[in-house]
């Protein structure tokens, strides 16, 4: 397994509760995103509860950890633009502006492996494509636009 660190374990702790990746949400999916090479890597396995139809997961599952996988690669891929390591400093948080995602597939209630790739970085901008396959089918992809967080939205001083 990639032994760097995953970028939602950098996030300021005033924005670390998102269900699908704040390490501070007890309950949430709390996923693991890292660098690897030229993409981003996270790995989710659904539980019995995230049943859409018996033995496959439910398309809002599948959509939010498309999601959360895409903010945190964001996140990564904005420190590799700036020539930063992730672990070095506290990561940039990232929101969606805008989600697609194309079901090619039914997600099977199974380990799911999420790849994410760099669009497009421009200023506060990123844009991210992801394929997520279980068993090395691909089930479904999305493509997300991310805006990083202005620190007034959290931190009233900046």
């Amino acid at each position: 397994m990639n032994d760097t660190p995953a970028i939602q374990d950098m996030y300021p702790e005033d924005v670390a509760h998102c269900y699908g990746c704040g390490r501070l949400n007890e309950v949430g999916h709390q996923i693991k995103t890292r660098a690897e090479g030229d993409h981003t890597v996270t790995n989710f396995t659904p539980e019995p509860f995230h049943t859409a139809i018996p033995g496959y997961t439910y398309g809002g599952i599948v959509a939010s950890i498309i999601d959360c996988h895409s903010t945190g690669s964001a996140a990564i891929f904005a420190m590799q633009a700036a020539g930063k390591e992730v672990g070095s400093e506290t990561a940039p948080r990232f929101l969606t502006a805008h989600l697609e995602v194309d079901y090619l597939l039914p997600t099977p209630l199974a380990e799911m492996h999420l790849v994410g790739r760099l669009v497009e970085l421009k200023g506060r901008k990123v844009i991210v494509e992801t394929e997520l396959s279980v068993d090395g089918v691909i089930t479904a992809r999305g493509s997300a636009v991310l805006v990083e967080i202005p620190g007034h939205l959290f931190d009233p001083s900046k």
